[in-house]
């Protein structure tokens, strides 16, 4: 454009934000094939609009006014210190380094005691009940919890996963921590949500949540970690010299004037000269 050449990246690169995160890694011809050709032609065209405007700033020397000057330098800024962070950071946050921290992390937690549970949840009593007799009848309790339980975990036969004893309400926690795997309450267990016909599948002594439960969140708090140990490495190696700006001169003081003499108190003489 007026002899200034627009590459296939650059376009790609203008639609990148709106992106899937998934997509932002494809190199730009792959990605050219896979961009209907109308989403193509609206992104070269709005490179070139783009283009042109930059080209009429330039013609206006714009990009000497001090103000933009000093904008571009507080971005390059963030960009060279955003960069060298990466560089300093993303090579420590691997894997092999998450998996040994989370290891870490989980031998230092005492062990607690999870359930693995199903629950079918109704609003009232007498339904509870026919749900149990029913169960007791030898019907699946799993096929009952898609017909009649009332909680979205119905949909998988009432399985709740894995949870610990203060995940759940006190009434729930109590009668699940007191079965045995393969067990149906006896009775049915009223809480606040309403009536529990509950089932256990599973027990077992856990650390916590599991890596792959983990890894994204502890990622996080790695990147965070060792970006405050970069800051503080770049920090040390740096000369640093602090001078205090002079304190302002004080101000003068006011100039005070001379009272004039007291006159003379009647009935008394002036002392002579």
């Amino acid at each position: 454009m007026n002899g200034d050449e627009i590459r296939l990246d650059e376009v790609i690169a203008s639609a990148s934000e709106a992106m899937p995160p998934e997509l932002r890694s494809v190199p730009p011809h792959l990605l050219r094939s896979m961009l209907p050709p109308q989403v193509f032609e609206q992104l070269v065209d709005r490179a070139i609009t783009d283009r042109a405007m930059v080209q009429a700033a330039r013609a206006a020397q714009l990009d000497q006014d001090p103000e933009v000057r000093r904008r571009l330098q507080l971005a390059e800024n963030a960009e060279l210190r955003d960069t060298l962070l990466r560089r300093e950071v993303l090579p420590r946050v691997t894997d092999e380094t998450l998996r040994a921290r989370y290891e870490r992390d989980a031998a230092g937690r005492p062990a607690e005691e999870e359930v693995r549970a199903r629950h079918i949840l109704v609003p009232n009593e007498a339904d509870a009940r026919a749900i149990l007799a029913e169960i007791q009848r030898g019907a699946s309790f799993e096929e009952v919890a898609r017909r009649r339980s009332t909680d979205p975990a119905a949909r998988n036969g009432g399985d709740l996963g894995f949870f610990r004893r203060r995940d759940m309400v006190p009434e729930f926690a109590t009668a699940a921590f007191a079965m045995q795997p393969g067990q149906v309450s006896t009775n049915p267990v009223r809480s606040q949500f309403g009536w529990h016909v509950i089932k256990v599948e599973e027990r077992r002594s856990s650390r916590g949540p599991s890596f792959e439960d983990s890894k994204d969140t502890l990622r996080q708090t790695m990147i965070e970690e060792e970006v405050q140990a970069a800051v503080q490495r770049i920090r040390t190696g740096a000369r640093i010299e602090r001078v205090d700006a002079p304190a302002p001169a004080a101000a003068p003081a006011p100039a005070v004037q001379a009272e004039p003499p007291a006159p003379a108190s009647p009935g008394r003489t002036q002392p002579r000269r």
